[in-house]
């Protein structure tokens, strides 16, 4: 057993440090985990450049980490229903889990949680909440999932875009059988709302993208989208007008906008859906002002939602599909990195690099790179 543990830290905006901790001490209530994956996502992207939430200097950053416990206490395995040799998935949110907030099942908005995992400064004991390090300690509070052992690693990193797609098309759109939605955004959770969408009934799936975007349309098709329409260049096309044509004027059920730091979308997301139709919003603006028209709302009797994260019900529910093989995902996965590439990984994925084809990309702490 080793007793130090490799860990990426970020130290400021771009700064990635490797730095060694010691392996934390287990007791009755908690666990440690061997990160085998980590998926990365837009927000780390943000958090990466500095330019997104308030992140204590230096931390380790990872907050979609997965892997298998080697360690656990007994009263913690009693509590998770889990046990040493079993593979899990961690929220990110490490909530009270007693205030009136969590136990009527709204433990995102805890107001007294005070870690979270790829979050939390090195400073809090035992420093290793980020799932950017060989280890993680698994709080008595955190949030776990148990995920089939024998799927790819890489397959398994999928749970949190997955649980994104899940909870804002399915549970916050209420999507459902022979519905139409509009997805604005190709990222990899506009494809993973293709699959939550088309696992419910959806009959038909339209998805937005830029010129840019060809290679994720494409899999966009293959993981079941009925329609791509490109928005941007000399072909470009209007969305309400393509989804009007699309849809011989029923227009859509529900609008999903995944656009980051984009005003458009949210217009166009208003205007692609039926009179009494949903609109999710998900795509942060960079704290922006989104002018609306309000009339719109009225006029047309729409449902705004706005998407805060994924809870654990959507997170269960993409497990699920995750674990029935029923859509090929290996098609969603582009790279993967070592432990000491962090910041090239997360530069791939942002399309800083020569490489632009990143869709989903993974951080495989005990992957040995050249």
């Amino acid at each position: 057993m080793t007793e130090s543990v490799r860990a990426a830290v970020q130290t400021g905006p771009r700064q990635i440090e490797m730095r060694e901790f010691p392996r934390p001490q287990i007791g009755p209530d908690d666990g440690l985990m061997r990160v085998e994956a980590n998926g990365i996502c837009g927000s780390d992207v943000e958090i990466y450049r500095g330019h997104m939430g308030s992140n204590p200097n230096p931390f380790i950053p990872g907050h979609e980490p997965m892997g298998i416990i080697e360690e656990l206490g007994e009263r913690a395995a009693e509590r998770w229903g889990v046990q040493v040799g079993d593979r899990v998935a961690l929220e990110v949110i490490v909530p009270c889990r007693a205030c009136n907030d969590c136990l009527t099942g709204r433990y995102q908005a805890c107001r007294f949680r005070k870690y979270g995992h790829g979050v939390t400064g090195i400073d809090v004991e035992p420093s290793l909440w980020g799932g950017f390090a060989e280890h993680l300690y698994i709080s008595p509070n955190s949030v776990l999932h148990k995920i089939d052992n024998t799927l790819p690693a890489e397959i398994a990193a999928m749970y949190n875009p997955l649980g994104a797609g899940v909870r804002w098309a399915v549970d916050l759109g209420e999507v459902g059988l022979g519905d139409t939605i509009v997805i604005l955004g190709a990222g990899q959770r506009g494809l993973a709302a293709v699959i939550a969408a088309k696992s419910v009934g959806a009959s038909t799936v339209i998805i937005t993208g830029l010129e840019s975007d060809r290679h994720k349309l494409a899999v966009a098709h293959e993981l079941g989208a009925d329609h791509v329409v490109i928005v941007d260049g000399p072909n470009g096309r209007d969305i309400v007008e393509a989804v009007t044509e699309i849809t011989d004027g029923r227009m859509a059920d529900v609008a999903l906008d995944l656009t980051p730091m984009a005003a458009g979308p949210v217009t166009d997301a208003l205007s692609v859906v039926r009179h009494g139709g949903r609109v999710v919003l998900a795509g942060l603006k960079g704290r922006t002002e989104i002018p609306i028209v309000t009339d719109l709302i009225i006029n047309r009797g729409l449902t705004i939602k706005g998407a805060f994260g994924v809870d654990s019900g959507a997170n269960e529910k993409a497990i699920q599909l995750l674990e029935s093989g029923r859509f090929p995902l290996e098609k969603l996965h582009t790279h993967t990195f070592g432990l000491d590439d962090v910041g090239l990984a997360i530069e791939t994925l942002a399309g800083e690099t020569d490489d632009k084809t990143a869709i989903h990309v993974s951080v495989h702490p005990g992957l040995v790179t050249a």
